[in-house]
């Protein structure tokens, strides 16, 4: 999942585990210009033999454009069957069975391409750290097998591939009677991703995803000081809760053997909107995040880690007062529960916003947007223009508000707008990561300055006392 900074191509950073280096003697001038005396010594042999000139490889291969706008258009094929496979089953289907047929549809395949959606983004976010040279392996204490936002491309174009043939395949077999073999595709699915990452060989980017499990090991138990990839990919899950919901949901109906069966009573199933399970999944991930404050608070002392703390838990009553709607009397809802619950939704989305501005971006009062007082290494590359500044406060005050809402319960069933406001927050997400970065960044060199004065002072000391000797 992590990738990092642009290197040399020769560096070992972008050898995968598993590869060895490649070893050479001569500088990219001495070979090409033994390859071309090569061709030019083999051209004169054959020509004073009465032979042809022999073809370089680059004239045989294609160009690199060519390769990807072939690359692009067997994509844009692709998914025209999928949309034409899709489109035609789900019109085969009654018009009373094909909105829930959808929506169950959704809840399986949902929350994968979400993950895919992130995973996009990310690669993004490792794309304008290399631009601008941001030792991101330095950062997150990442080893020399670390992925490269290349790499994370790659990896996002096989689940933006996988998920939706799997989804595709789902409703053209559902559709044409197949129920069992229809049943089969999202099982199939979570066993192929929990099978891929718990895979114990030195295969597919095998140090990542140990890195990657080792991660959401501390971030389930902190049993240990808290490093900055701990809490960083905590507060990524913290945008993610309705994608942990939603896999609890399609579990359950996987267990309950559910899949593919759209005839039961949605209200009144094990997996269904009155389970107490919703909500406990939906809040996990932040009271994750909330004891990983309590446990860096017994490490340092900090009083802000207990500021942070709080703001965490705001978001536990949002999430259990909206859960009661479908436990407590449509009216006493309404007089009583709902003005809670709004009051809940204003405390979370005002600290939120404040400490996202004031705390991990650190833009000190908003002055930034006018003076620029502390310039940093991605303002000039990537936000050195002050309208970047209010695009990024005023759509993380908005997407706040509407990932606040979305944890209720009234959307519930509608799966388009969910899916919607999931994918804008992590959008929002996807943008606080070059803050975020950019702050923790300058936190480092700021520490590393202050050691290096440390250090010199001490020398001139010593080397006053050895003077007075």
């Amino acid at each position: 999942m992590f990738g990092g900074l642009a290197v040399p191509a020769n560096s070992p950073h972008l050898r995968k585990s598993g590869s060895r280096a490649v070893v050479s003697d001569l500088d990219e001038h001495e070979v090409e210009n033994g390859a071309e005396e090569g061709f030019l010594y083999s051209g004169e042999v054959n020509d004073s033999k009465g032979g042809v000139a022999p073809i370089s490889a680059s004239g045989i291969m294609p160009s690199p454009i060519f390769l990807w706008r072939f690359k692009v258009f067997l994509f844009l094929v692709w998914a025209f069957i999928c949309c034409k496979i899709g489109w035609d089953s789900v019109m085969r289907m009654s018009a009373d069975k094909r909105d829930l047929f959808l929506y169950e549809a959704f809840l399986y395949f949902n929350p994968l391409l979400l993950a895919a959606l992130m995973v996009w983004l990310w690669g993004i976010n490792l794309w304008f750290f290399a631009q601008a040279g941001v030792n991101y392996a330095r950062i997150f204490d990442l080893d020399q097998n670390y992925l490269t936002h290349r790499e994370i491309w790659k990896c996002a174009t096989w689940m933006t591939i996988i998920v939706p043939t799997s989804m595709t395949a789902y409703i053209y077999l559902y559709s044409h009677g197949e129920v069992s073999y229809a049943a089969s595709q999202p099982v199939l699915l979570y066993a192929g991703v929990v099978l891929l990452l718990i895979f114990p060989f030195d295969i597919f980017y095998f140090s990542t995803r140990y890195y990657f499990l080792r991660t959401c090991w501390h971030i389930v138990f902190p049993l240990q000081a808290i490093s900055f990839s701990d809490f960083f990919l905590a507060d990524i899950f913290t945008s993610m809760a309705k994608v942990f919901s939603d896999l609890e949901r399609s579990v359950c109906r996987m267990v309950h053997r559910q899949v593919a069966t759209i005839a039961w009573l949605e209200a009144d199933s094990v997996c269904g909107s009155h389970s107490v399970a919703i909500p406990l999944v939906l809040v996990l991930p932040y009271l994750f995040r909330l004891n990983q404050c309590l446990r860096q608070y017994k490490d340092t002392g900090e009083k802000i880690c207990l500021l942070n703390a709080l703001k965490y838990s705001t978001a536990v009553p949002v999430i259990f007062l909206s859960a009661l709607k479908y436990h407590v009397f449509p009216d006493k809802w309404t007089n009583f529960y709902r003005p809670l619950w709004l009051l809940s939704s204003v405390v979370n989305s005002s600290y939120s916003f404040y400490w996202d501005v004031n705390r991990d971006w650190d833009l000190s009062g908003l002055t930034r947007i006018f003076k620029f007082s502390k310039p940093h290494t991605l303002s000039h590359l990537l936000h050195g223009r002050r309208w970047v500044y209010f695009w990024v406060i005023g759509s993380n005050l908005v997407l706040r508000c509407t990932w606040t809402y979305k944890l209720s319960a009234h959307l519930r069933h509608n799966y388009l707008t969910v899916f919607t406001i999931a994918a804008l927050e992590i959008f929002r997400r996807f943008q606080w990561v070059f803050f975020r970065v950019e702050n923790e960044l300058s936190k480092m060199n700021a520490k590393s300055h202050v050691q290096v004065t440390d250090m010199s002072n001490e020398e001139e000391k010593l080397l006053h006392s050895n003077h007075n000797v």
